[in-house]
């Protein structure tokens, strides 16, 4: 069975971090293009991040460079979103996926051309 599975979420001060975890199962996460998108209330979902899986190219929206890190741990079968110097802007519900076929750019996560999503792990920023 083919499944994604978010941790790491939370709550957390304006200034603070958390490390968001994408686990996979039943497949091997370092063949395929892995994304983040986040869903806050009353807002459309936004493509976060992502990273390709041939050249490993990174991607970021535009609300996020330079604060927000993805990485592979091949090792563990999961994707790290590391998120610094958080927002109240930032809280929502992160979801991770992945797309079959390779990716490049933020498009297809606001387009969902994607194949396999997870739950979704709820980050709140507040002070």
């Amino acid at each position: 069975q083919l499944q994604l599975v978010e941790s790491g979420g939370g709550l957390v001060q304006p200034g603070g971090s958390l490390r968001l975890s994408c686990a996979a199962s039943g497949f091997t996460l370092d063949y395929y293009t892995v994304g983040w998108i986040r869903q806050a209330p009353g807002k459309e979902r936004e493509g976060v991040s992502s990273i390709s899986a041939i050249t490993e190219n990174t991607y970021y929206a535009d609300s996020v460079k330079g604060r927000f890190t993805i990485s592979r741990a091949n090792a563990e079968n999961a994707v790290y979103l590391q998120m610094d110097s958080l927002k109240p802007e930032d809280t929502g519900v992160y979801y991770c996926v992945v797309a079959w076929k390779e990716k490049d750019g933020l498009d297809y996560l606001s387009s969902y051309q994607y194949d396999v999503g997870g739950q979704g792990t709820q980050v709140t920023v507040s002070s």
